[in-house]
């Protein structure tokens, strides 16, 4: 049985920054389980595995485009000029980080000011960034 779309996949893994740090990996976290085409993984990474079975093993490179996406890629927000701290000195390319609904820091880069309207992109933290990954096919079956 082949990676293919609507399959469940159990894989060992690791991710890295290109020349740089683990993300994540099975050695941490355990084996991986998803259901292949779902939206549950890195597009990059789907795209890498379609067609392994199990027991293959691959290590690559998956583009910052296909992981986690370049910061011109992410989408922006309009706040208000009040938002952000009274004496800040706004301009554009200027990042910033506060703490998101879900009590995770996020950062925003400034984007586009036009009086009291300030645009921002929110800016993933591994944007930009090439992936390195070594992945091995545990097992495949029917979802």
């Amino acid at each position: 049985m082949k990676i293919e779309p609507g399959k469940k996949i159990k894989i060992s893994y690791e991710l890295a920054v290109d020349g740089g740090d683990v993300i994540e990996s099975s050695a941490q976290r355990g084996p991986l389980e998803y259901i292949h085409g779902a939206g549950q993984m890195l597009p990059g990474l789907e795209s890498r595995t379609l067609g392994m079975t199990v027991g293959d093993e691959r290590t690559g490179v998956i583009p910052a485009a296909e992981a986690y996406g370049t910061e011109a890629s992410l989408p922006t927000r309009q706040v208000g000029r009040d938002e952000f701290p009274e004496n800040a000195e706004l301009e554009v390319g200027l990042a910033f980080q506060a703490t998101g609904p879900d009590g995770n820091l996020v950062e925003f880069r400034i984007t586009e000011i036009d009086g009291d309207k300030i645009t921002v992109r929110f800016v993933h933290p591994l944007a930009g960034k090439d992936i390195r990954f070594e992945v091995k096919v545990l097992e495949i079956s029917d979802a």
